[in-house]
Formats: C-alpha cells, structure tokens, sequence
C-alpha cells in the first residue's frame, strides 16, 4: 500500500520531486538541480533503491568512495556529489545528525589555470568569426565568465559608459566590468540583427524570455520587453524544463566551446585553452601592464583577493619578478 498523506487521500510527492521543490525554493540554478538529482538518483540506485532515510554516514561514505576507487572521478566532482547528499538530508528529510560534519571532502589539487600569451589570443580570435567570435572577444576583452556572457541582456550593456552591467554572477553577485571599445560598433551591429530576430519573435508571439524569481509576476509584461531579452539567443525554440514553457533561451555555451576548440586547433596550439581560458588571460594581462590586484579581484567578481593571487602565480616571471641565474651568465 502506498503512504497516504492524512486527510487528502492523496500520496505525497516522490522523493525527487520534493528535492526538486527545496531546491527552487532556494532559487538555485537549474544546472544545481541537475546535478543534485543526478546525485541522489545514483545513490540511491548504489545501494539497492533503499530508502536515504533508513541510511546515514557509512552508506554516504560508501558511496564517495566507490566514486573515488572505481569511477575515479575528480575531486570536485566526489565533492559535489557530497554536497547534493547533504542537501537531501537537511534541507528534504530534515535530518541534521552527527555523521554529517564527519564526512570529510575530498582534497582539490591547487593547480595553476592555463593562461594564453597575446600572441596566442590574437592568433586565436583571428579565427573566430561571426557571433562566437564576438563571444570570445567579450571573454576575453572583459574577464566574464562564459555563462554571465552567454546570459547577457541588452539592458545590460551600457554603451556611453563603456560598461557591462554583470548581473547575478557567482554567488549571487552583481558587477560592473568595462566594455572594450573596439566592440562598440561589432556588437551594436549585432544588436541590430538582434532586435530584428525580436520583432519577428514578437510578431509570432514568442519573444518572451525568461524572468529570474519573482520578477514575471511582479512585472508581468516584462518578459516581452527588448531589454530583457538576451543579446546572444539560441538560434531555436526549446521548453523549459521548469515552466514547460517553449520561449527562445540564451544560446548554449557548449556550441562556444567547440568553435573555441576548432580556434585553437587550427592555430596549432598545444595548450588545452577553453572559453574559460580567456577569463584567466585577461586577469593575468592587466596584472602583467600593473593594474592594481584589488582592481583586478573586483573585474573578476572574486569573494577573496586570495583568489586572485593565483595569477601572479603565472606571469611571466614566475609571479616575483625574479629572474633566473641562468640567464644572467
């Protein structure tokens, strides 16, 4: 007999719903969701479609360690799968027991990023084209992350100041960053071709976008707004997985990815440069010209100025500006 919630007669929601539910609560991404309900599925799964109730610490541990032994995964992934397991505990079955600051996380190897030369940059945004090649150039002209730059909206971008209003970044956080002016006139074309992508979305009745939290119902015509929509769209119609509303998204980053890739193939590099790489190369420029680090910490949107430093840490002489013995013979 399936558990009956008193006084409905109705069964209460799956356990994956309801980790669903908290974690929309929480207005956490939908790549969190994903994750985390992968995590928990699988954990599950591990241990004979047992119930996580009527399990604890030894079986989490279990887990985590045939992650570590026998999918050998990386430590950040070990970790984010601890995380998701955490959540479900706390915040859906409500359980705060002892074994839980016992779990110990798995070590992250303090590894240096890759970090481009210039010449390496230029030879690689010589062969971006078209809107990825624009994306790059954004990447690496002001230090945003992939996703706060495929995320971007045209009220976003101010082009009198020369800024990039950066909202909702890691963590939560909003930031200002500049605007390269060798992109003024690059991107408001492609704003153009843009607003006419809009108008013909707005004539079909599908240029809607969608509203982070609350802001649909608290501005109910927004979404149809060009100012809310984004600069770089898919070039199709996709549903929303939460809303199961079908609206033109932001464009996918993994298509980003693999025009970077084929960039740095063809420019015969040996380095494993990504997307990301342009943030690091950026951060590492300005601190080689001598911007202040502070300055540098606040472009990037890091917490800690410690997270910064790891990029004197690849400058051109060793981060010290020490030069080698060698080289004084």
């Amino acid at each position: 007999m399936p558990d009956i919630t008193p006084h409905t007669g109705t069964p209460p929601p799956k356990l994956l719903d309801q980790l669903r539910a908290k974690i929309r609560l929480r207005h956490y991404s939908i790549r969190t969701e994903t994750q985390y309900v992968h995590w928990v599925r699988r954990f599950i799964l591990f241990h004979g479609k047992r119930h996580p109730k009527d399990m604890g610490g030894p079986e989490v541990e279990a887990f985590l360690s045939n992650l570590a032994l026998e999918g050998n995964v990386a430590s950040s992934t070990q970790n984010q799968a601890l995380s998701a397991l955490l959540f479900l505990y706390r915040e859906v079955l409500e359980q705060d027991l002892p074994w839980m600051d016992g779990v110990v996380r798995a070590k992250r190897p303090a590894r240096l990023p890759v970090v481009l030369t210039e010449r390496e940059v230029s030879a690689i945004l010589e062969r971006m084209h078209d809107t990825y090649g624009l994306l790059a150039r954004l990447l690496y002209g002001t230090g945003m992350r992939v996703m706060e730059c495929v995320r971007l909206r045209v009220k976003d971008i101010d082009f009198e100041r020369c800024e990039i209003l950066v909202r909702d970044g890691k963590g939560a956080k909003d930031r200002v960053t500049m605007l390269p002016r060798t992109l003024l006139q690059p991107l408001q074309t492609h704003l153009a071709w843009r607003k006419t992508l809009y108008e013909d979305d707005l004539a079909a009745g599908m240029a809607a976008v969608f509203l982070p939290n609350a802001l649909a119902r608290k501005y109910p015509h927004a979404e149809l707004e060009w100012g809310w929509q984004y600069v770089f769209p898919a070039g199709s119609y996709s549903k929303d997985p939460r809303s199961n509303h079908t609206r033109r998204h932001h464009l996918d980053e993994k298509l980003l990815q693999r025009a970077m890739k084929r960039a740095v193939t063809a420019a015969g590099l040996a380095k494993p440069a990504t997307p990301h790489t342009l943030r690091h190369s950026f951060a590492t420029h300005l601190l080689q010209r001598g911007y202040d680090i502070r300055t540098v910490q606040e472009l990037l949107g890091h917490a800690d100025v410690a997270t910064t430093m790891i990029y004197t840490h690849v400058l051109n002489k060793g981060g010290r500006g020490v030069d080698s013995p060698l080289d004084l013979l």
